[in-house]
C-alpha cells in the first residue's frame, strides 16, 4: 500500500462526494440545520400549546358549597378569569345556575358531565370537626387526569384554595396570639445548589453526547453505501480495481474518506447544537428564574473530538463491510439500516446521568463513547477509563480491519461474482 496513491484516491473521493446532493445533505446540511430548525420547533410548539392551555375557562361544578364564613373562597374562585363556576347562582350557596343536572342528583349528574367532558373538574367543601379549628375544612376535588384541561382545572383549584387557606389560618392564628414560629410544627428548607452553568452542562451532556453519536452515524451511512454499493450499481467498481493503485489503497482511501463525513457531521452538528441551545433556549427563560448559561470545559473538546474519530473509524468499518455486498444502493440501505438502529440501544444505555464510566461500562461498544463524551461535558474526566474506552474501541475497528482484509483476499468478492450478503460470505467463505 502507497499513501501517495491513498492521498490521491482520497482526494478523488471527497470531491465526488461533495458534488453527490444525497451526501452533502446528509452529511452536511442535516447537521447544521436540522437540530436548530427542530429545537426552535419544539419549542415553540411547546409555547403555543401551554398557550392554549393557559386560554382555557375551567368550568368547574360545586357540588357542596363552603360554610358561610368561608364565603371569600368562592369569591376568590369567582373572581378567577380562568374559572367558571357551575351550580351556583352569583347571590350565594346551594342554588343552582340552570346548568345541566344542577338540579336533580346533581351529583351523579356532575360525574357524568365530568366524563362526557362537559365539565372539567368537580368540588365539595365538607367541614372538619376539631376543637382547635372548628370551621376547619376540607376540599373533594374530581376530575379527568387523562384529559389536559381537567387536570388544569385541578390546578387552579387547588392553587386557589391553597392561598384561602394560609391566609385563613394566619388569621386564625393571629385572633389566637400566635406568631409564625409558634404556629409552625416543622419547617423543610429547600436549597439549590447548582448553578445555571451546571443545569447548562447536564442538558448539553445529556443532548450532545446522544446527537454526536447519532450524527456520526449518519455522517458515515450513505457515504459507506455510495462508495461501495454505489460503485457497484454505476458499474464503476470494477473498472476502479483495475487502476495502477494497490486493491488495499483504493479501499484505505475509501475508508477514510467515509471516516472523515462521519466525523464532520458529527463535529458539525456539534457546533450546530450549541449555537441553537444558546439561541432558542436562553430567550425563552428570559425574565424567569430559571436562567441556563450553557457552558464547555475546555478539556471536553478533546475527548469529544477522540470519541468522534473512534465512532467514525468504527461504524466506517462495520458499514463498509456490511455494504460491500450489496448490488445497488437500496439494497446497501436494506443491509445498513438494522445495524444502525442497534446503535441506539448501547447510546441509551450510555446516557444515564447517574452513572459514571468505569471498567465496565467501557468496555460496551459505542456506549462507553457515550458515556465518556456525557462525563467529558459534565466536566468529569476519568482518564484511566477515558484511555480504556479508546483503547477498547479501536480494539473493535483493528478487528473489523483484519476482517475487511480478510475478504479483500477473495476474488468473486471483488469482481462482483458472489451473490449474497455478508452472512452468507461469511458462512461460505471465512467459517467453512
Amino acid at each position: 500500500m502507497h499513501w501517495s496513491q491513498v492521498s490521491i484516491l482520497y482526494r478523488r473521493e471527497l470531491r465526488s462526494a461533495l458534488r453527490e446532493r444525497t451526501i452533502v445533505v446528509n452529511g452536511i446540511l442535516i447537521p447544521i440545520f436540522m437540530y436548530p430548525i427542530m429545537l426552535w420547533a419544539m419549542f415553540t410548539g411547546m409555547t403555543f400549546v401551554q398557550g392554549i392551555n393557559e386560554g382555557f375557562v375551567s368550568r368547574v361544578a360545586v357540588e357542596t358549597p363552603p360554610a358561610a364564613v368561608h364565603s371569600a373562597l368562592l369569591d376568590s374562585l369567582r373572581a378567577r378569569d380562568d374559572v367558571e363556576l357551575l351550580g351556583l347562582a352569583q347571590g350565594g350557596a346551594g342554588e343552582s345556575d340552570g346548568a345541566p343536572g344542577a338540579s336533580e342528583s346533581p351529583g351523579a349528574d356532575w360525574l357524568q358531565a365530568l366524563a362526557e367532558g362537559d365539565i372539567d373538574a368537580t368540588v365539595s367543601f365538607r367541614p372538619l370537626n376539631g376543637d382547635a379549628l372548628p370551621e376547619n375544612f376540607a376540599v373533594d376535588v374530581q376530575y379527568d387526569r387523562a384529559e389536559e384541561r381537567s387536570r388544569r382545572a385541578e390546578f387552579r383549584i387547588r392553587d386557589i384554595v391553597s392561598d384561602y387557606r394560609t391566609d385563613w389560618l394566619a388569621s386564625e392564628a393571629e385572633s389566637r396570639e400566635l406568631n409564625e414560629a409558634d404556629r409552625t410544627v416543622f419547617a423543610v428548607k429547600v436549597e439549590n445548589v447548582s448553578t445555571s452553568e451546571d443545569i447548562g452542562q447536564l442538558l448539553l451532556s445529556q443532548m450532545l453526547s446522544f446527537f454526536l453519536v447519532v450524527m456520526v452515524a449518519l455522517g458515515c451511512f450513505i457515504p459507506s453505501i455510495d462508495t461501495t454499493a454505489g460503485e457497484r450499481e454505476r458499474s464503476t467498481w470494477e473498472t476502479l480495481m483495475t487502476v495502477s493503485a494497490s486493491r488495499a489503497s483504493i479501499v484505505t482511501a475509501k475508508y477514510l474518506y467515509v471516516a472523515t463525513l462521519g466525523i464532520v457531521a458529527g463535529l458539525l452538528n456539534v457546533v450546530a447544537m450549541m449555537v441553537s441551545m444558546g439561541a432558542v433556549v436562553r430567550p425563552l427563560l428570559a425574565g424567569t428564574n430559571d436562567a441556563i448559561t450553557f457552558t464547555i470545559p475546555w478539556l471536553a473538546a478533546p475527548v469529544m473530538l477522540a470519541g468522534a474519530i473512534a465512532l467514525a473509524l468504527l461504524f466506517s468499518a462495520a458499514m463498509m463491510i456490511l455494504a460491500a455486498f450489496a448490488r445497488s444502493f437500496k439494497d446497501g440501505q436494506a443491509m445498513i439500516t438494522p445495524v444502525y438502529w442497534l446503535v441506539f440501544i448501547p447510546i441509551l444505555l450510555g446516557n444515564q446521568t447517574d452513572v459514571n464510566l468505569s471498567l465496565g461500562s467501557a468496555l460496551i461498544p459505542i456506549g462507553n463513547v457515550t458515556m465518556m463524551i456525557r462525563d467529558a461535558i459534565s466536566g468529569v474526566f476519568l482518564w484511566q477509563w477515558i484511555a480504556v474506552t479508546l483503547l477498547f474501541t479501536l480494539t473493535l475497528v483493528a478487528l473489523l480491519l483484519l476482517l475487511a482484509r480478510q475478504i479483500l483476499t477473495f476474488e468473486d468478492f471483488l469482481m462482483g461474482a458472489f451473490d449474497g450478503s455478508f452472512w452468507r460470505f461469511a458462512k461460505e467463505k471465512l467459517f467453512a
